[in-house]
């Protein structure tokens, strides 16, 4: 593994992680157990989580997507993952210091493309494992994404108008905070939303986000 700042986070997750691991590591991540490690989807991804390193889609992870997985590891919990009711960012707990950061680097950036993702939508929520939001959560269209396979993200969409601009909302299933801290699944969902953004830009076949 490359010896950068990420990476050494990467790798001490990692040794902790894999120093003790529960006999049900596998389960908890709703992944399934491999000789060397878990493999499970992430980012709409195969992912191999490993003592030796994270590779999603084959790649190793030593950015921020490898952090991320790696504290999803870190954060296993034996809890079923609950959808509904769907929580906003500001209902998690200490996130009121972060809600403008959110609102600009998760839902902002998707702004400007709410007019692309209805055109698209079945093939973005195809390739981020999500499928069609609740209707009674409002909005012209909602949609959900699984960046990780106990934690998924609906977006709320309102078409721009004469009246009023494009507006995205992104809203987390109802117990993700049992599996990942508050900032990484801010992190979650930017780089949820970047992912989204490539496949409109790229296709259904477009690049991932870089790191």
């Amino acid at each position: 593994m490359p010896d950068s700042p990420y990476a050494r986070i990467v790798r001490s997750h990692l040794e902790a992680l894999f120093h003790a691991p529960p006999p049900d590591l596998a389960a908890r991540l709703g992944g399934a157990a491999r000789q060397d490690g878990v493999a499970l989807r992430a980012f709409g991804e195969a992912c191999d989580l490993t003592p030796r390193g994270i590779f999603l889609g084959g790649r190793p992870q030593t950015g921020v997507l490898g952090i991320l997985i790696a504290l999803y590891g870190r954060h296993a919990h034996p809890a079923p993952q609950r959808l509904e009711p769907w929580r906003a960012f500001k209902e998690l707990p200490g996130s009121m210091p972060y809600a403008g950061a959110f609102a600009a680097n998760a839902e902002g950036i998707l702004v400007p493309h709410a007019a692309s993702l209805e055109h698209d939508l079945a093939a973005v929520t195809a390739a981020l494992d999500g499928g069609p939001g609740p209707a009674a959560l409002g909005g012209d269209f909602a949609f959900s994404v699984r960046p990780f396979p106990k934690i998924s993200l609906c977006y709320i969409v309102h078409r721009a108008d004469e009246e009023f601009c494009a507006a995205v909302t992104c809203l987390f299933s109802a117990n993700a905070d049992r599996f990942l801290p508050l900032d990484a699944l801010a992190d979650t969902a930017e780089y949820s939303g970047r992912g989204i953004i490539a496949l409109l830009q790229g296709g259904a076949g477009g690049a991932r986000p870089g790191e």
